[in-house]
Parts: C-alpha cells; structure tokens; sequence
C-alpha cells in the first residue's frame, strides 16, 4: 500500500473512532495565488452547503480556505480530500 493510501486508510480510522456522522467537518487548505486554485477548491464544494472562508497570507501569495460542511460519513469526508489533492499546489492541513 502506498503512502496516500495507507494516510486514507488512517484518517478513515481516526474519524470513525472520534466522529459521530452526520457532523459538520472543517476542511483547510492552502493555495498558491498564482493561477486559479482558490476557484478550483470552491467548484469541489459548490452546491454542498458548505461555507468557505478565505484569507490571504501576508505576502500575498498564499490563501488559505476554511470550508465547513455537514458530511454524512468518513468516506465522504475522504472523497473530498482526494478530489482537492487534485489542485495544483494545494496543502491539506
């Protein structure tokens, strides 16, 4: 198993030892301002309810996204780490 996988497989544990679903899940990300990325991130969760915040780094260069939604099971809350690995750049926090 890769190390991708076995960190999906890992978090997948975590959260259904600490998680009661459904429950609201704080995802964070950071993007590079260089291309569109910050757009990406939101299409991943357009039409979900979710509620995005944004905020630039001090430089400029950066922006971070919190982006708050109801998530109905750990699976779910993977699928949308996978999808979000996607974007150039991207770090998950």
């Amino acid at each position: 198993m890769n190390d991708k996988n076995q960190f999906y497989t890992n978090l997948k544990a975590q959260l259904d030892d600490t998680s009661t679903f459904p429950s609201d899940y704080m995802y964070k990300f950071i993007v590079p301002t260089d291309g569109d990325q910050v757009k990406e991130v939101e299409a991943l969760f357009i039409d979900s309810g979710a509620v995005l915040t944004t905020k630039k780094s001090k430089t400029g260069k950066y922006v971070s996204l919190s982006i708050l939604l109801r998530i109905e099971s750990s699976e779910k809350v993977i699928s949308y780490y996978k999808k979000a690995a996607k974007v150039k750049g991207i770090i998950s926090l």
